[in-house]
């Protein structure tokens, strides 16, 4: 399907588990552990397939160097 993206769809899937695992208040930062989305992602692209393990690595570096400017919390707009 040429208007299938994979990391739009991934990207859809995170955002909306911040939303559910965050302890923020509803309408706040929805911010959670860097580890707990590190986690998320790594498997949720691994199920996927089609992004590859190269491609996981970098998007998780450049988060944590965004988390780790927020103790270690990542928020949406981080990605």
């Amino acid at each position: 399907i040429s208007w299938w993206n994979p990391l739009q769809s991934l990207l859809s899937s995170m955002k909306q588990a911040c939303e559910i695992l965050t302890r923020d208040p509803e309408g706040g930062a929805a911010r959670i552990p860097y580890e707990t989305f590190s986690f998320l992602y790594s498997y949720l692209a691994s199920i996927d397939g089609e992004i590859s393990a190269t491609e996981t690595k970098a998007f998780l570096h450049e988060i944590k160097e965004k988390a780790d400017k927020h103790s270690g919390m990542v928020l949406v707009r981080h990605f």
